[in-house]
């Protein structure tokens, strides 16, 4: 801005992430600005991903959450810090907001220059028979956590109900505390925003947690009484003392609507790529708006901690710097979870999502060791990639496992945002030495296998096929086969080692699925059995991506 003009009168409404980024950047850019951070609540910047683990105990100290103060905004940035203060009304015309006093009730007006809209989303809250029961909670503010730590201090049964993230962090930290955990979903999965093969080895460890899944099912009411009973629509009652409500979130665009600013279809603020709405002098950023996709530029709205930092950085850029600022790239959605010793996370987009949309894709899933195999302590992770057929465009990976899950996937978010193919992951050149990975990384081993895909050399497919007339070929070792069967009679078993000499015992009329543990050695046999003449097809990441680990197919972890 030019130094010797008046001062920017900035306001911003909501701290938490957006809001305090900022705040804490428009102050770096602009010693002369008034910036008046208003907040409704009573705590303006804190770690809300951190609720769940003060909750459990992990997080010892709550002030730990508590990033900043009012009184430590106040003396590192010169902020005017409004707390528990609402405001009920944008004069657009006027240029000023109404604010409310939630204590005293008393209403002032506040002029702006530019404003920056940051409520953030508040949780779902469907109009059931029996919510409005004390014992029910939802979590999003240092306070519902409070009350929340405060009523499981007593309670024995919990209920969580929504297997998204918060809901799997909410059940892990449950258990921690030895509390009895029944966890219900909606979809017949864990993790919805997942494709469902991946999710499970999240499902196998929290029933080893001894928590009790109930998938594809959902809450119809609460039924009051010594304990509450959560009547579900399949007609089953589980008793709890206290439920976790965790079943989503809707954006808090009430002042916004009244201000006639453009919502999207779901409601949330519409942003161009420098989070101005469609009144330039105000901004919105954080889980109220609507954005595009990195990957197709469609409407996209990410209610993460990480993209909201980003986007209130990036409207005081615009505010302060407008010439220098960049514009938004888009959202990935980039997210992980940890339930107990397994983390499940993603990065763009999901087969169910590209299926939905109707948009060509391919995919292939792989299976290794977070590191070397041979150097002791090294844990299995699974790897789902997924690409345009026509330029080898990176979409979209999932990837679950012991250890190692994070890594691959920032690295496959940092290969989406830079555009890279299928070929370019076959060739990255990753870290190695045998503690932290392998010569042949699990993400060059998925770009490896996308490329013997797309170039002819193997037919994957996802599933075993129910066709009497497919010759479904197992390859691993006889032990093996014998101490964890396949979950369909007539499989035929010839070890890799022994195929070459008996081929004569496949028949050539008839076409062959090749399976094995991985999925590796399925491939080998697959290339095998194609030049002898065989219409083969490979089962993408062998058995383990793909058998409910309940299942007699279930393989021991290595």
């Amino acid at each position: 801005m030019n130094p010797s003009s008046s001062p920017v009168r900035l306001v911003i409404v909501g701290g938490v992430a957006a809001g305090a980024s900022a705040a804490a950047r428009a102050r770096r850019l602009s010693e002369s600005a008034a910036i008046t951070l208003v907040e409704r609540g009573p705590d303006v910047s804190f770690a809300n991903c951190g609720l769940p683990y003060f909750i459990g105990g992990e997080i010892k100290s709550r002030d730990a959450l508590a990033v900043q103060t009012p009184a430590t905004l106040k003396a590192l940035l010169a902020l005017d810090v409004r707390t528990s203060t609402e405001v009920t009304a944008i004069d657009r015309a006027a240029r000023h907001v109404t604010l409310r006093d939630l204590a005293s009730g008393t209403t002032s007006s506040l002029p702006y220059d530019k404003l920056l809209l940051a409520p953030g989303a508040v949780p779902l809250r469907p109009p059931l028979p029996g919510i409005d029961d004390p014992r029910v909670f939802t979590l999003r503010s240092l306070g519902d956590m409070d009350r929340i730590k405060a009523a499981a201090a007593t309670a024995q049964r919990i209920a969580v109900i929504g297997a998204g993230f918060i809901g799997l962090e909410m059940a892990e930290q449950f258990v921690h505390l030895a509390k009895q955990v029944t966890l219900v979903e909606l979809t017949p999965q864990l993790l919805p925003p997942l494709d469902e093969p991946m999710t499970h080895l999240l499902a196998d460890e929290l029933r080893k947690r001894h928590v009790e899944l109930v998938l594809g099912d959902s809450v119809a009411a609460f039924e009051p009484g010594a304990a509450l009973t959560c009547r579900l629509a399949s007609g089953r009652a589980v008793e709890a003392d206290l439920v976790i409500l965790s079943i989503g979130v809707r954006p808090d665009t009430t002042l916004a609507r009244a201000a006639g600013l453009d919502l999207g279809a779901r409601g949330h603020i519409r942003v161009n790529a420098y989070m101005q709405t469609s009144d330039p002098d105000i901004y919105a950023a954080g889980d109220a708006i609507e954005t595009e996709d990195f990957v197709t530029g469609d409407p996209a709205a990410v209610p993460l901690g990480g993209p909201a930092n980003r986007q209130g950085r990036l409207a005081a850029d615009h505010i302060f710097r407008p010439s220098e600022a960049k514009p938004y790239p888009g959202a990935l959605g980039t997210a992980i979870v940890r339930a107990f010793d397994v983390a499940a996370g993603l990065t763009g987009w999901t087969e169910k999502r590209l299926r939905a949309a109707g948009r060509a894709y391919r995919t292939v899933t792989v299976n290794d060791n977070h590191h070397a195999g041979y150097f002791p302590g090294a844990k299995p992770i699974l790897l789902k990639l997924l690409w345009a057929p026509d330029t080898g465009r990176v979409l979209g990976a999932q990837c679950t496992g012991l250890a190692g899950v994070d890594k691959r996937l920032d690295v496959l978010a940092t290969a989406i945002t830079g555009g890279l193919t299928i070929d370019d992951l076959a060739q990255l050149e990753l870290s190695y030495a045998p503690p932290f990975g392998a010569a042949k990384d699990i993400v060059n081993l998925a770009g490896f296998t996308a490329c013997n895909t797309r170039d002819g050399l193997v037919t994957p497919v996802d599933a075993l096929p129910d066709d009497p007339a497919v010759q479904i070929l197992d390859v691993r070792p006889p032990p093996l086969v014998a101490a964890y069967p396949l979950p369909r009679a007539g499989a035929i078993n010839i070890p890799l080692g022994a195929l070459r000499a008996r081929l004569g015992e496949l028949d050539r009329t008839r076409p062959v699925v090749t399976v094995c543990a991985l999925g590796k050695t399925a491939y080998f046999a697959a290339r095998i059995l194609a030049q002898n003449g065989f219409a083969v097809s490979a089962l993408t990441g062998g058995i383990r991506a793909h058998f409910d680990p309940r299942s007699p197919a279930k393989l021991p972890t290595p």
